[in-house]
C-alpha cells in the first residue's frame, strides 16, 4: 500500500487545500502504476506551526512540503514501470505544485521509501 507522510506548514492547510493534495497525491501514483492502484493509497498531512520547518540553516518562509512516499520495495522495482522512483518523485513534485502554486516547486523534498517484504501488517497480521 502506498503510504504518503506529507510535513507542510500550518498555514498552508486551510480546509478547502486538504482534499485537493489527498486527490492530486493520489493521482500522482495512479499516474505511475494505473488507475486500479489508486485504491490503495494513504495520506497523511501533517501541520506544522510556523517556524517549525527550516532550509539551509533558516526557518522556511514558503511551504516547503516534506514527502515521505513508502510502499513495498518490490514496487519500485516492476520491469513494466522502468524508472517507476522517478516517475513518483516527479509526479508528487507536480501534484504538490498544481494545488500548492509553482513558486513551492524547488522546496518540494521528496524521499521515496521501500519497506522490505515482510515488514508490513494489516490487521495484525504480516502481510
Amino acid at each position: 500500500m502506498p503510504h504518503f507522510t506529507v510535513h507542510i506548514r500550518e498555514e498552508a492547510l486551510d480546509g478547502a487545500v486538504e482534499p485537493k493534495l489527498i486527490s492530486a497525491l493520489t493521482d500522482a501514483v495512479r499516474a505511475v502504476y494505473g488507475e486500479e492502484f489508486g485504491r490503495l493509497v494513504g495520506v497523511d498531512l501533517i501541520g506544522l506551526p510556523a517556524n517549525r520547518r527550516g532550509i539551509g540553516g533558516v526557518t522556511a518562509d514558503i511551504d516547503s512540503p516534506l514527502v515521505t512516499l513508502s510502499m513495498r520495495e518490490a514496487a519500485y522495482h516492476l520491469p513494466e514501470i522502468p524508472d517507476a522512483p522517478a516517475r513518483l518523485v516527479a509526479a508528487t513534485t507536480d501534484a504538490l505544485a498544481d494545488v500548492l502554486g509553482e513558486d513551492i516547486r524547488r522546496q518540494v523534498v521528496v524521499t521515496i521509501a521501500g519497506v522490505p517484504d515482510g515488514r508490513t501488517g494489516v490487521a495484525g497480521a504480516v502481510a
